[in-house]
């Protein structure tokens, strides 16, 4: 009894350790303390559904997000009374006031923006850029209890980390493979280039060549036919 209690014991120490190795992974890779949302209403319809998790880029700087992306921040109403309610709503104007970049969201499925709610959005208020969505994992955290529900968790986001660096390490493997390409095809053009200046040469010299032998044959007929004329009136001058 006492050893499948510390067996118990073990794993669930292994599993504590792991989650919170791979968490404090993922706030680096992501750039933000919390890269994890669940989504709790239908304001982002049919982008976001109820219980898609959103992941958080912190790494987007609040100077380069446009008209479209969408983003999650802190209720700017709320969060001047010191409460911090989350939201994630699309950026529908982007603006400058005294030199302060200020945007104003909305949620797809709502008729307009709501004041106090979707503006004004200050860089003070922005946490990061949504960057991918798992659809429907936050069911797990309704329908299955502690710790079982973090295990699955761990092993989706272990995979999606995965996957992340697989993606970049493609992109990076074709942008050389473009790179080595472009400069073979450079080489070939400049070789077909040597090739045909090297043909153009050859060509004149031949023809250069196979003038001056004619020229030198011209000049041996008229000398001869100059010869056999003058020996031809000094024939006629012996008559």
């Amino acid at each position: 009894m006492a050893s499948s209690t510390k067996s118990l014991i073990k794993d669930v120490i292994i599993i504590v350790v792991a989650i919170a190795v791979i968490w404090i992974g993922l706030q680096a890779v992501f750039g933000t303390s919390n890269p994890f949302y669940v989504v709790s209403s239908g304001s982002m319809i049919p982008a976001l559904e109820v219980y898609d998790v959103i992941v958080v880029e912190g790494n987007t700087p609040f100077e380069d997000v446009e008209k479209g992306d969408i983003i999650v921040f802190y209720s700017p109403k709320l969060y001047e009374q010191g409460k911090e309610r989350v939201i994630v709503h699309r950026v529908s104007l982007d603006m400058s006031v005294d030199d302060q970049k200020i945007v104003r969201t909305k949620g797809d499925a709502n008729a307009s923006s709501i004041a106090g709610t979707d503006y004004p959005i200050t860089e003070r208020e922005y946490l990061g850029q949504v960057e991918y969505v798992i659809p429907q994992v936050g069911y797990i955290t309704q329908i299955l209890q502690p710790p079982i529900n973090y295990i699955i968790i761990a092993v989706i986001i272990g995979v999606m980390i995965v996957k992340h660096f697989a993606c970049k390490e493609k992109k990076k493997i074709e942008f050389q493979y473009r790179n080595d390409e472009s400069k073979d095809k450079v080489t070939e053009n400049s070789f077909e280039s040597k090739k045909d200046s090297e043909y153009v040469k050859s060509s004149e010299k031949d023809e250069v060549t196979e003038n001056s032998f004619e020229s030198k044959k011209d000049s041996e007929y008229v000398k001869s036919s100059e010869k056999d004329e003058s020996v031809n009136n000094d024939d006629k001058k012996e008559l």
